[in-house]
């Protein structure tokens, strides 16, 4: 199997919220002509990724992988990043705000791609917070120093897209740029929201 049999979506709040809006889900199924039924977790921002062969809730985690064709994997995220990877035979998504990144979330969901042997190629970053908007203390900065960055009003941030990146430096990347906060989205830390947009990856 190729990677062109990966599929890779973000959705956005046009979409509806991913993870408690059940017509909106389904919605976004018949659109991307995949199943409504994905695999998702239980999001706990650590750094454990599990392997599933099905749909449903699949337990505690940040992290999933498959190498099932037709079973779609779903992270939920509002500030956080959504993480897609794609390999030959097999697919990883995992959630990564700066909490799972320090715990090593999406270098667990590499890993776990290895051993089921479907290491991943590409990677794709979804929308999230960006540094523009992500004021941090320093016990965030200490975690990412080759990531310091300032607010638009000159407050200490985080690049958390830029984190991520840095991670994956053997893969193709790509970044969607928008950040949740100022430039739409579903933004926790700036409205409040409970909805959630979803990062999918998935075999065809």
């Amino acid at each position: 199997m190729s990677e062109a049999a990966v599929g890779i979506a973000f959705t956005g709040p046009d979409d509806g919220d991913m993870r408690g809006d059940v017509p909106a889900r389904r919605a976004v199924a018949e659109r991307l002509g995949i199943s409504p039924d994905w695999a998702t977790l239980t999001q706990v921002h650590g750094g454990r990724a599990l392997q599933v062969e099905r749909p449903g809730p699949a337990g505690e985690a940040d992290g999933l992988v498959t190498t099932r064709p037709g079973v779609p994997l779903a992270v939920f995220t509002a500030d956080c990043l959504g993480v897609v990877l794609a390999g030959s035979g097999g697919v990883g998504v995992a959630h990564a705000g700066w909490r799972g990144l320090a715990a090593g979330v999406v270098q667990a969901t590499i890993e776990l791609m290895d051993r089921v042997d479907a290491p991943p190629r590409t990677a794709a970053i979804g929308p999230a917070i960006g540094p523009c908007c992500f004021e941090v203390g320093v016990e965030v900065v200490e975690l990412f120093p080759d990531h310091v960055s300032t607010t638009t009003w000159g407050t200490t941030s985080v690049d958390l897209a830029g984190a991520a990146a840095g991670i994956l430096t053997d893969l193709e990347v790509s970044v969607d740029p928008l950040c949740t906060a100022c430039g739409g989205g579903f933004s926790h830390r700036a409205r409040g929201t409970s909805s959630r947009q979803a990062a999918l990856g998935w075999l065809r």
